[in-house]
């Protein structure tokens, strides 16, 4: 689905280190991605692909993060898209494996990522939920989604692009009855803390929010948001060892 989430990827300093960590927090087992090269690995739960984890932060000089990235038929486009209306392209569009990759920010300084390419399974938007979801959190809820829509042509009225809706104060995005991305307010773009930055969060779903906290501290990871309950869920906030942020959060049944 054009413009739909497609991937999660952590830039991190070393493979296995990182592999340990989120194996024990969230039980996820890892093989090599041969076609990117052996500085990537997929993590897998129940036999499906969940996201990837690259040793790279050390050799194009990124950030150890979490990064969502965005199907799009033709990166080109959508790079000048991005240039067009202030914001910047980081790296790419480049090749990468079978497809073509690129990095971008915001205008509000969040980053994220597009992908040309075959999208992996389980992450076919239009076919089930993504298996992570993606939160937005930034200082204007409604210009970003002016931004991303306009990028990744959200809200186009046709049947191959996504939809957006406004609930709860937030801009949502739609594949069909699934949300695949939601846009919140609240970033504060000069906050010397990287978790009020503007940024999109990204979250994987546990059975147990605090057995998962209790993990990642054993682990070596420490807690950024303790867990409480919202909208959504019971979630909490978490840092591994490197520094790379994600959530963890049981659904409301």
């Amino acid at each position: 689905m054009y413009g739909a989430p497609c991937w999660v990827s952590l830039a991190t300093r070393e493979l296995a280190p990182a592999q340990e960590f989120y194996s024990t927090v969230l039980g996820w087992t890892f093989r090599p991605d041969e076609s990117l090269g052996e500085e990537f690995s997929v993590a897998m739960a129940d036999g499906e692909t969940v996201a990837g984890v690259a040793a790279v932060t050390p050799t194009i000089g990124v950030a150890v993060a979490w990064t969502p990235y965005f199907y799009v038929d033709g990166a080109d486009p959508v790079a000048a898209r991005i240039w067009e209306r202030g914001a910047t392209m980081a790296i790419g569009p480049m090749r990468l494996g079978n497809g073509r990759v690129a990095l971008a920010a915001d205008p509000a300084g969040a980053t994220f990522g597009f992908w040309q390419g075959q999208v992996r399974h389980g992450w076919r938007a239009e076919d089930s939920p993504p298996p992570a979801q993606l939160e937005l959190r930034t200082r204007d809820a409604f210009a970003a989604a002016i931004f991303y829509g306009e990028v990744f042509e959200w809200a186009a009225n046709r049947p191959d692009h996504c939809d957006v809706d406004y609930q709860h104060g937030a801009v949502v995005v739609r594949v069909g009855q699934h949300t695949v991305a939601t846009l919140r307010g609240g970033g504060v773009e000069s906050a010397p803390d990287p978790k009020i930055r503007p940024r999109w969060h990204v979250c994987f779903t546990v059975d147990d929010v605090e057995a998962a906290v209790r993990a990642a501290v054993k682990a070596g990871g420490t807690v950024t948001e303790e867990p409480s309950n919202g909208l959504g869920g019971r979630s909490a906030g978490l840092r591994d060892p490197d520094g790379g942020l994600f959530t963890v959060a049981t659904p409301l049944e």
